[in-house]
């Protein structure tokens, strides 16, 4: 078990990482990334290994199938993780950068430098590729992370880990830079949640539980994402067709993740004819209907009861509504949804308008799937995760989420009188 003092030492060594980093120019931040990029082709074979020994323990341990699904590393994955390094990499850095530079009557230049928060503290649960991801954007930000996973990827986080600090060597940094708390033992993240002054910010991924407990016990701030209760509303003027497709994507294509689908609210003027539609495209893909009084007289679905409207299923399971308006699907999302991401189905621009407008979440959208709420497909080429709090980032968090800003001051002598 990992005592105090040990994990103080890992933290203080970011600390000192950190400083570096971010005096270190773009080019050796570039190069590491893509260093890391090449070592994940380079050492695919021992990475499937390490994921492996994981999955085998996984399902050994009777994980959901939810919990496989994001455990798994295959080449998809890889591919995906290099093709986002290599984004981030081509990114404008933005560290240094001075924005909003104003002359004040008495000459001196104001504005704001960007700079990196410090030490990132990142805890998380399954993903493997979260290790990657967060660690990347941490370093084209500049700044180090403590990384403590969740035990079910412990081999492929070590791996992980230790492919990226060579390629920190190899550009010429740091490579405490990354670092992996080496345990799994659930003290640590409480630990981890007392070492103010060390870690700046600290960044929790993972089930309701696990949140509050790091909201709880954290001596720092916070960046966290609530549930994904997440929408879609299918306005009397919808293309049906789309919607149903819409639909499919936003709950069957990876219904493990937080911007899937687990909410359709429908406008009962189109529910006759949408509902039938939408439940042949689930039924073919598996999908478990549950629906209110309306809608269960329209198609075959299980009864809802009050907990499934507020509840994040992360399975092949979807909760179906009819209402009588869009004031109505606004109101219910504004009851029971997240923040995290909502989507109208509509041909109606002022519908779509307003419910851009009043809608209060990370990102909402018209006539596209919820599956698009991440970094990677809103090009900031990975996310660390995504903030459902309004400070200091709302939605996915890339490179320039993970940095702030200082005043700077430009003078030739002034005196204030």
């Amino acid at each position: 078990m990992t005592t105090t003092p040990e994990l103080r030492t890992y933290a203080q060594a970011a600390r000192a990482a950190a400083r570096a980093l971010s005096a270190a120019p773009p080019r050796a931040k570039n190069t590491a990334l893509l260093a890391i990029a090449a070592q994940l082709q380079a050492q695919q074979e021992a990475l499937f290994a390490a994921n492996r020994q994981d999955l085998e323990a996984a399902q050994a341990a009777g994980l959901s199938r939810a919990k496989l699904d994001r455990l798994r590393l295959d080449e998809k994955v890889l591919r995906d993780l290099r093709t986002g390094l290599q984004q981030v990499a081509e990114m404008p850095d933005p560290v240094g950068e001075i924005e909003g530079l104003q002359i004040r009557p008495n000459g001196l230049q104001v504005g704001r430098m960007r700079v990196p928060l410090g030490v990132i503290g990142f805890i998380y649960e399954s993903r493997p590729n979260a290790t990657v991801e967060a660690s990347a954007l941490c370093l084209k930000a500049g700044n180090a992370i403590l990384l403590r996973g969740g035990k079910e990827a412990w081999h492929s986080n070590r791996a992980l880990v230790g492919l990226m600090q060579a390629a920190l060597q190899e550009a010429g940094l740091p490579r405490e830079a990354i670092q992996l708390v080496p345990t799994t033992d659930r003290s640590a993240i409480v630990e981890m949640c007392h070492l103010a002054g060390l870690l700046d910010l600290i960044i929790p991924r993972g089930g309701k539980e696990l949140i509050e407990l790091v909201q709880r016990e954290a001596r720092m701030p916070v960046l966290a994402h609530a549930e994904g209760v997440n929408h879609l509303f299918v306005d009397e003027s919808a293309d049906l067709e789309r919607a149903v497709q819409i639909a499919l994507n936003g709950k069957a294509q990876r219904p493990s993740t937080c911007n899937s689908l687990e909410k359709v609210l429908v406008h009962q003027r189109i529910a006759p004819v949408f509902l039938p539609l939408l439940a042949r495209a689930m039924q073919e893909a598996g999908v478990e209907l549950r629906g209110d009084e309306a809608t269960c007289a329209l198609i075959p679905a299980k009864p809802a009861t009050p907990e499934d409207w507020q509840t994040e299923y992360l399975d092949l399971i979807l909760t179906v509504k009819v209402v009588d308006s869009l004031e109505e699907a606004i109101e219910h999302i504004a009851r029971y949804g997240s923040h995290h991401t909502e989507v109208i189905c509509t041909n109606h621009h002022a519908h779509a308008m307003r419910f851009l407008r009043e809608v209060d979440a990370s990102l909402v959208l018209v006539n596209a799937s919820p599956r698009f709420n991440d970094g990677f497909q809103l090009g900031l080429g990975a996310e660390i995760g995504i903030s459902t709090s309004k400070l200091h980032a709302y939605g996915p968090m890339g490179v320039r989420e993970l940095t702030t800003t200082k005043f700077v001051a430009l003078g030739s002598g002034q005196v204030r009188d």
